[in-house]
């Protein structure tokens, strides 16, 4: 079972009928014991840092994620759920994440013919053997939706970069907490692959 929780930061339903596609039972759950019961977690997201900060506290999820990586458990964060594991973001003036994993979020530089939002198709470039991109090659597509990237403190946990006017650090892992700046869910068979290697993800 994987619990995808819901803290009202949307993108709930894409994910669990991409999971259901691969034969994988899922639940959207804010529920403590059925995130801490499940065998592997989830945290999507769209939209601002600190607000979704603010709801993971308001349910009181932030101490129930802590709870999760302290057990092991295989975690995957999507898009602002990558972000939200991470120290803080400069958005909004500054908010502190979680602080599981060391980094910051910056915002994307401002360059003559980039649009920012950054929204489309963008190739990976995959580096330090990451286990969520077992069996895919070099410069595979995948779907980005996104104003704000992550600068890890450690390159060794990158897995995957892609450019947008910038490097950005697209894919973490690091023990069993594995994160995508894109959305797999939305990124076709490729992105499908990225769930099911997550599925299968067992505890180191």
């Amino acid at each position: 079972m994987i619990a995808i929780i819901d803290y009202d930061a949307g993108n709930l339903k894409s994910v669990e009928k991409a999971l259901k596609y691969l034969g994988q039972e899922s639940i959207i759950t804010r529920n403590a014991r059925e995130i801490l019961e499940a065998d592997k977690v989830i945290l999507p997201g769209v939209g601002a840092f600190g607000r979704a900060m603010e709801q993971l506290k308001q349910y009181d999820l932030d101490k129930v994620i802590h709870q999760a990586v302290e057990q092991n458990k295989p975690l995957l964060g999507i898009c602002l759920g990558l972000q939200l594991l991470f120290e803080g973001s400069q958005e909004n003036g500054g908010a502190e994440g979680l602080g599981i994993l060391r980094g910051e979020i910056v915002r994307i530089p401002d360059k003559p013919g980039l649009k920012i939002p950054h929204i489309g198709w963008n190739s990976l470039y995959l580096q330090n053997q990451g286990r969520l991109f077992q069996g895919l090659s070099q410069g595979e597509f995948v779907y980005f939706v996104h104003s704000y990237y992550l600068k890890a403190r450690d390159e060794h946990i990158v897995k995957a970069c892609t450019d947008y006017g910038v490097q950005i650090h697209a894919s973490v892992e690091q023990g069993n907490i594995f994160a995508c700046q894109f959305h797999p869910e939305k990124s076709s068979s490729v992105g499908l692959r990225i769930l099911k290697n997550f599925a299968e993800a067992g505890e180191e």
